[in-house]
């Protein structure tokens, strides 16, 4: 039923009933995974317009409670954040242990990992990424385009560009599973030794691909991660551009305080 103050108010009315909806959500009363009312049982509910209900639905999305899924209907979100750790996930007595950042990161985390090859073959470098490998655009890179899951639900892709110099005599780097450690450790044991990582973050939202892609809910926010794998003598080798859903990750890093 709907509050006292939901239904005796009628100032920003939208707002009203999102927040009633979430404290609904946040009780427990809509559990994870339950249906949203219909857009007809709220107007009802809460005496209120379909436009206005519309609204109070798009803010329960906005704020990551619930997911829309075209010619289902809204539902509770169940999928917990995943706990990202900077810091950790790169090192290297990880690759020495056999394991991708991914796998070392999905460990700390909990939940079972899973990987999709989506593509492994040459490409031209984009500007972007060219500008970053320091090549012209246009010169052939070799791409690794890779989906990963967390308990079954999808929740980033990632694209790896390498040098083709580096990379051609090394055969792992086109398989799809290139051994244990990674991508990184065969680089490392071809004398590509890493010194250090550097990534930019943005927020957007999710283009129509990355939505169907990660089965996000329409206008869900995304993270746009770039990496740089740069060695000891400063060239970068590889350049990982990555789309993650926002709701699967916390970004928590860590930093000296020295100069």
């Amino acid at each position: 039923m709907a509050s006292a103050e939901v239904a005796s108010t009628a100032q920003a009315k939208y707002l009203l009933i999102a927040d009633d909806l979430a404290a609904q959500i946040r009780a427990g009363t809509l559990a994870p995974g339950d249906a949203v009312p219909s857009e007809a049982d709220l107007m009802a509910r809460y005496a209120a317009a379909s436009g206005t209900v519309r609204k109070a639905v798009a803010e329960l999305r906005t704020a990551q409670l619930i997911e829309t899924h075209h010619g289902r209907g809204s539902f509770v979100r169940s999928r917990p954040p995943v706990q990202r750790k900077s810091s950790d996930r790169f090192r290297r007595a990880h690759r020495k242990a056999g394991k991708a950042a991914y796998l070392a990161e999905a460990e700390q985390s909990g939940g079972k990992p899973g990987v999709n090859v989506l593509f492994i073959g040459p490409v031209d470098a984009p500007p972007e990424i060219a500008e970053r490998l320091d090549v012209p655009a246009g010169t052939k890179v070799l791409a690794r385009k890779r989906r990963y899951f967390r308990d079954g639900t999808p929740t980033e892709e990632a694209t790896s560009y390498l040098p083709w110099d580096v990379v051609k005599d090394i055969p792992e780097m086109f398989a799809e599973n290139p051994g244990g450690g990674g991508i990184y450790a065969r680089l490392e044991e071809h004398g590509h030794t890493l010194a250090e990582f550097t990534e930019t973050v943005r927020a957007r939202l999710a283009t129509k691909p990355e939505t169907s892609a990660l089965a996000l809910s329409p206008g869900s926010p995304v993270f746009h991660l770039v990496r740089d794998a740069m060695t000891h003598d400063g060239r970068v080798v590889e350049v990982c551009d990555t789309v993650m859903a926002a709701d699967q990750f916390v970004l928590d890093y860590r930093f000296p305080a020295g100069d």
